[in-house]
């Protein structure tokens, strides 16, 4: 006979089991719509797929489709024209006009629009007589940002980032990373705390100058603050760069190893638990180059509106920058974050960057240059930026 207590038991099991399967369910669903933590996401399928467009985006679209993997073909290449001085990357089928005839001749599986310029071009009718019957119709810059993990910065209209969904606030994304950064940052604090008095014995015994490196570096919504490091470099009071090889001779020897083993990093904690900064976001550039950056690389303001970080998507995806086109290059990864930015993309940054330093590959170290000279907006082909 089942008493009451019996009873009890058997409901709060019952109720238990549906509360874990919801979270389950919940957790399945978070993770499948997680963003891809590879540099590239390459298609599984196999699909013939017919491009429009012989420009820029359609040849990153061309570039993510054929690496290595990739079980897509393309089936042919279809616009009015293109550049004299860059030839499509595969031979023309044809012009717009002729679309409906091609895909008739050919039966793809999907049809990706890369046209930079579709005012009056899109072949509307063709495409939806194609969606009819059955062939998937993408726009190339939405796939080309699900496979690499970057945005098309070059083919972007202002209004697709002003209205983009991705770039709403994300409160409680903001709130968990705020959190999960300021509890880092006091333990991290904790523990290195010992290390700090040898650090800075090490560094005044090595060479002559201060034990902290503080430069000025821009944060959320433009605003300046001074980004703390142990410094690894003899202190010079005019240098004409900030490029890796140009001050190769000014690093010490310990800073060498301070460097190597990301000792060097250890006061940014400091930088986390004032607000400047989170464990991850966009890595925070010296306020000397900021004009130039808003300057010369398309959106650069977005990434003012999240903190930057000790770590990132562009810093695990792409590294170093060493020229002006680079850092533009690593801008398509920090646009990208900064529209998908979620608990979950953090964890997987983070996972990825644990993993490199134990495997001993080094992420990004930013500038470290005492006069805080502006970049050259094209510096010589061998320059590398100061860690």
């Amino acid at each position: 006979m089942i008493t009451l207590l019996d009873r009890h038991w058997v409901l709060a099991l019952l109720l238990g089991a549906i509360a874990l399967s919801v979270l389950a369910v919940i957790a399945l669903r978070l993770w499948r719509s997680r963003p891809p933590l590879r540099a590239i996401h390459v298609p599984t399928t196999d699909e013939r797929v017919l491009i429009l467009g012989a420009g820029g985006v359609a040849r990153a679209v061309i570039d993510v489709i054929e690496s290595p993997g990739s079980r897509w073909t393309i089936a042919g290449v279809l616009a009015d024209s293109w550049a004299a001085d860059a030839p499509p990357p595969f031979p023309l089928m044809g012009s717009l006009h002729d679309l409906k005839a091609i895909i008739r001749r050919i039966r793809p599986d999907r049809i990706l629009v890369a046209l930079e310029d579709r005012r009056g071009r899109l072949p509307v009718d063709a495409l939806l007589e194609a969606r009819g019957h059955g062939i998937v119709v993408e726009d190339g810059v939405a796939l080309y940002e699900r496979l690499s993990g970057k945005l098309a910065i070059e083919a972007l209209w202002p209004s697709a980032l002003l209205y983009s969904k991705g770039l709403r606030p994300r409160r409680f994304a903001a709130m968990v990373a705020r959190l999960s950064s300021f509890a880092v940052a006091c333990v991290g604090v904790l523990l290195s705390l010992p290390l700090f008095p040898f650090i800075a014995l090490w560094i005044r015994l090595d060479s002559k100058g201060p034990i902290f490196f503080v430069q000025e570096r821009v944060g959320r919504f433009g605003r300046r603050f001074g980004l703390v490091k142990f410094r690894t470099m003899q202190v010079e009071k005019n240098t004409g760069s900030e490029w890796a090889r140009d001050n190769e001779d000014r690093l010490t020897r310990s800073g060498k190893w301070l460097r190597r083993l990301h000792l060097d990093e250890l006061p940014q904690f400091w930088n986390i638990l004032r607000g400047d900064m989170n464990l991850v976001g966009p890595r925070p550039h010296p306020s000397s180059n900021y004009e130039l950056f808003i300057a010369r690389i398309p959106f650069y303001a977005l990434r003012a509106s999240v903190r930057p970080g000790l770590t990132g998507w562009a810093q695990i995806r792409y590294g170093y920058a060493n020229t002006l086109e680079e850092e533009t290059e690593k801008m398509r990864y920090d646009l990208y974050y900064i529209k998908h930015r979620s608990p979950w993309l953090d964890l997987g940054i983070l996972l990825q960057t644990a993993g490199s330093l134990l495997a001993g590959r080094s992420t990004e170290v930013l500038a470290e240059d005492h006069a805080s000279t502006p970049i050259r907006a094209q510096p010589r082909a061998h320059a590398h930026p100061v860690a």
